[in-house]
């Protein structure tokens, strides 16, 4: 095989990509991105043990995993010379660490730390060549080990693609000055703990129990760092048309970037539009305040490739989300942050607390034209949990009088595969009783549908990106409060959509809170091996998604 990965819900048959990621990936990166994982196992070797008996913490190496993580997520970055970079960048913290805490041991015990590390936390390539590191990488991938155990495989690979849902959602709070050392340190103790042979079957799946939980953790830092700066999302009605003049458009999901952009952009004539899933960051106070955010264009990541050709003016891509560029905007797409692609131009990061340099980009979108327009009317966004909890009594009032009779969560990913029709389709055939809430670019499924309301509450709830289903989770516990019942006793459904590995670990979340039932689409993950998969199926009630009507009359008969 060229490459393994099958961490995405489009990998090949279901299976695994062997030869291209069906992302777009090229086998070369796919291997660097497994390189990259395996020499973050090993800082994570050094930093665990440094944690356990020696005071090695450092805020950077810290954080440099958990960004490194961020950019092997799928559709985040493509570009080979930008891990190569990781790669270099992951040795020297890694090494720098290893001797801080031979250092500290030797102060310690009177005397020096022979103990050289496993591979991964000792490994040095003879130069950084691209071929050299390939040579490695070759033997370090998910199925390059063909005596391991296939559930302890399939184990390992579900809380490492929870971890880079952590690291996600983690990264996203981080840049906004919220900080929980607690999750970075569980994120390098689990990576750590995929290495380790002596665990058993029942301490890694303890272990996939504790990275739900910490994904709870992770979201809800990420959710007090977004309100904190911007306020708590509004209802609000996006236009979704065009307005004149020339326009740069926001996709991907960091809403600060979205915010020093509007700040440079200010009186220049230059509109702001959002894309995929920064549609919901038009419902913040703080973001919606300037006029020239004048609104979303277009719908889910997939679509980009003729969205952005019709935008005409230049696009950032702020996070994952990229896909192979087309011919008619590779010369006016930018990357920042974690997100790359090759030959594309890079925003960097801010230095020394100041802003990043949007300069490039609007002085493109001067010299273009403006949108040409898709559709028109509005959307209605915003109803995050601040929101829905201030609307509790009118909701319970709903639910006591019988005129919202179920609440399906129909939350996570969107994508290509034609099997997601489910999703539209289960929203049509849903009563006129049931309120569907969501979070996610799941949503583009169903949100322009105009499925109505229900004495004033709309039947599409969107809480907002994905990042933001922890939304979903306090209105599901502000409810049983309510009611005074558990969450599984609640006139509540899960119909969840899954794509990537920010979606994995909403699933874990949910899990590791004790909700069951939970209906998965539009196939089971590849990652799950047989006997993995019974066992998560039978613990939690997890089902696959059926066929649409038989399947809207067993949520609304709670089953």
């Amino acid at each position: 095989m060229e490459m393994f990965c099958y961490q995405c819900q489009e990998t090949m048959k279901n299976t695994g990509c062997t030869r291209r990621g069906m992302c777009g990936k090229p086998s070369d990166v796919a291997r660097l991105q497994d390189l990259l994982v395996y020499l973050c196992k090993g800082i994570s070797y050094w930093g665990v043990r440094g944690r356990k008996n020696h005071d090695t913490w450092n805020d950077e190496t810290e954080l440099f995993v958990i960004q490194s993580l961020f950019a092997t997520i799928t559709n985040a970055n493509f570009d080979g010379e930008r891990f190569v970079a990781l790669i270099k960048e992951a040795i020297q913290r890694r090494d720098a660490l290893k001797e801080k805490v031979k250092i500290a041991c030797a102060e310690k015990h009177g005397k020096a730390c022979e103990n050289p590390g496993p591979d991964q936390a000792s490994w040095v390539p003879e130069n950084y060549e691209m071929e050299t590191l390939l040579a490695k990488a070759n033997t370090v991938g998910i199925m390059d080990d063909p005596d391991l155990n296939e559930d302890v495989r399939s184990l390992r690979e579900l809380i490492i693609y929870g971890l880079k849902g952590i690291a996600a959602y983690t990264d996203h709070a981080y840049v906004l000055g919220a900080k929980d050392d607690s999750i970075l340190a569980f994120v390098q103790e689990a990576l750590d703990a995929t290495t380790n042979d002596e665990l058993s079957i029942d301490d890694l799946i303890a272990l996939v129990q504790k990275t739900g939980e910490f994904g709870v953790k992770a979201m809800a830092l990420l959710d007090g760092a977004n309100t904190s700066r911007f306020g708590h999302p509004e209802i609000t009605h996006v236009n979704i048309g065009v307005q004149p003049g020339p326009g740069i458009l926001v996709s991907g999901h960091d809403l600060l970037d979205l915010e020093e952009l509007l700040q440079q952009t200010e009186g220049t004539g230059i509109n702001i539009y959002t894309h995929g899933e920064m549609l919901p960051t038009n419902a913040y106070p703080a973001l919606k305040k300037y006029k020239h955010l004048v609104g979303n264009y277009g719908g889910s990541w997939w679509l980009q490739g003729t969205e952005f050709d019709s935008f005409g003016g230049p696009i950032l891509m702020t996070t994952n989300c990229i896909i192979p560029l087309k011919e008619g905007y590779k010369n006016r797409i930018y990357t920042t942050g974690m997100a790359g692609y090759p030959g594309v131009p890079h925003i960097a990061d801010r230095v020394n607390g100041g802003q990043k340099d949007f300069s490039a980009i609007i002085e493109q979108a001067k010299t273009c034209a403006e949108p040409q327009e898709l559709e028109t009317g509005t959307l209605p966004i915003g109803f995050a949990h601040n929101t829905v909890i201030g609307l509790a009594d009118k909701v319970i009032e709903a639910v006591k009088s019988g005129a919202i009779k179920r609440f399906v969560v129909m939350g996570g990913c969107d994508g290509r595969h034609k099997e997601r029709q489910y999703f539209t389709d289960v929203a049509l055939a849903l009563p006129k009783d049931a309120v569907i809430l969501t979070a996610g670019c799941a949503k583009y499924r169903y949100n322009k549908l105009n499925l109505g309301d229900i004495g004033g509450i709309p039947r599409v709830l969107d809480a907002g990106q994905c990042n933001d289903s922890y939304s979903l989770v306090l209105i599901a516990m502000a409810l049983a409060e309510a009611f005074g019942v558990g969450i599984n006793e609640l006139p509540l459904s899960f119909d969840i959509a899954w794509y990537e590995q920010k979606a994995v670990i909403v699933l874990l979340a949910l899990l590791s809170l004790g909700v069951k039932n939970i209906r998965l689409g539009p196939t089971l993950p590849a990652f799950l091996s047989p006997n993995v998969a019974k066992v998560i199926v039978d613990a939690y009630d997890l089902k696959p998604i059926g066929e649409v009507q038989v399947d809207v009359d067993l949520m609304m008969a709670g089953k």
